[in-house]
């Protein structure tokens, strides 16, 4: 029972791929998993969790779980 809200970056870096989730970036998600939630009403229970996929050249792709929270 969890619906999990990916945000994918990809930069030059890994470092940079994280530094792009900026706070104003963070609360555009928050707000997109807000208007999902009122159209899928029967998630409403569920635990939510904001990761990010961060993705670089010359890299294997990089999952934060729960890199933040909807509180940002």
């Amino acid at each position: 029972n969890l619906v999990a809200f990916v945000e994918v970056k990809a930069r030059a870096t890994l470092d940079d791929a994280a530094y792009a989730v900026t706070p104003r970036q963070r609360r555009r998600i928050i707000d997109a998993a807000s208007a999902w939630l009122m159209a899928h009403p029967e998630h409403a229970s569920f635990d939510l969790r904001f990761d990010a996929m961060l993705v670089a050249p010359g890299h294997l792709p990089h999952h934060l779980a729960a890199a933040f929270d909807a509180s940002a």
